[in-house]
């Protein structure tokens, strides 16, 4: 589980503008299939004019240990090139502050970065973000600040999942074999046996509702994990979250709902109730969240909109 990490504000760090850029970047994003891009997208991002400084990490936690030190020593901005983990990882850096930020999709799921206007082919993406580092041009955007019980605080782009999709990835996670995708699959085939709907206690603006669901999202932009689109009518500019909770669903049901989570027309469906709001608490027993894909902090957890928590060069 992730350490406490206090919120930082735009005072605490400001851009330099003689400063580098820095980069971190994941050669094993998208299982490694953009890992011979890198070269170009860093000549690229030097028609910018300003220098490019490559973060070295060898794991998650050392590679935002390492964009949060590149923040504190002042750079102008913060790139992130991988998936939407890549880019959660460096977001906490830069979140509350004034230091512009971009994703780089190169990753199997890049919800985010498209989500949020970036062209999907890594080199488009960069010579967008290298214009606009050229022209001193950002615009901002929303994030989601997550507060756990023990005060700890996470801020995410895109989606956090508190439901099945959040009981499988932890499932896959515990499993040592089999490898790759085949993990994934067993672990849904593994929940889906024990699929049984959970109390839930949801604070929405000072508001309580208590429900039984089997899938429950809080977004801050419509989708996750690659193109599911869990929260479809979600808006990273809007101020508010929104909030997406399937009921009691068998897995029959399940089943043939989740297909229709890609067009976003699941919400359709009278066991999905949606929500929005600008602060949201999500409470339930034994469910550990994820927020862009990654693993985060256990129910329950308060989500909050923060407008404008980060600029995008864009």
């Amino acid at each position: 589980m992730a350490g406490t990490v206090h919120a930082v504000t735009a005072d605490d760090h400001l851009p330099n503008p003689d400063g580098p850029v820095a980069v971190l970047a994941n050669p094993t994003a998208g299982r490694g299939r953009h890992r011979g891009l890198l070269p170009d997208l860093v000549d690229r991002l030097s028609t910018a004019g300003r220098p490019v400084r490559l973060l070295r990490a060898g794991s998650a936690l050392e590679a935002e240990a390492a964009c949060r030190a590149a923040v504190a020593e002042g750079v102008s901005a913060l790139v992130a090139v991988g998936g939407d983990g890549t880019v959660h990882r460096a977001m906490q850096a830069v979140a509350g502050t004034a230091v512009p930020f971009a994703p780089v999709p190169a990753g199997t799921g890049n919800d985010f970065a498209i989500e949020t206007g970036f062209p999907s082919d890594p080199r488009a993406a960069v010579d967008v973000i290298a214009a606009a580092l050229r022209e001193g041009r950002s615009r901002p955007v929303d994030l989601a600040r997550m507060t756990g019980y023990d005060d700890t605080v996470r801020w995410y782009g895109a989606v956090l999942a508190a439901g099945f999709d959040a009981i499988v990835n932890e499932r896959a996670n515990r499993m040592r074999r089999p490898k790759g995708a085949r993990r994934y699959d067993l672990a849904i085939l593994v929940e889906l046996a024990r699929l049984r709907p959970r109390r839930y206690t949801l604070t929405l603006d000072g508001e309580r509702v208590d429900v039984d669901a089997v899938l429950v999202a809080v977004g801050n932009s419509a989708s996750y994990g690659g193109g599911m689109r869990i929260c479809p009518d979600a808006d990273p500019t809007d101020g508010l979250l929104d909030v997406v909770v399937g009921g009691r669903f068998d897995r029959r049901t399940l089943i043939r709902v989740k297909p229709r989570i890609y067009a976003g027309t699941h919400v359709d469906h009278p066991l999905v109730r949606t929500y929005r709001a600008r602060t949201v608490t999500v409470a339930a027993e034994g469910i550990t969240t994820y927020a862009d894909g990654e693993r985060s902090l256990p129910l329950p957890v308060t989500v909050t909109a923060v407008p404008a928590a980060l600029h995008l060069l864009h």
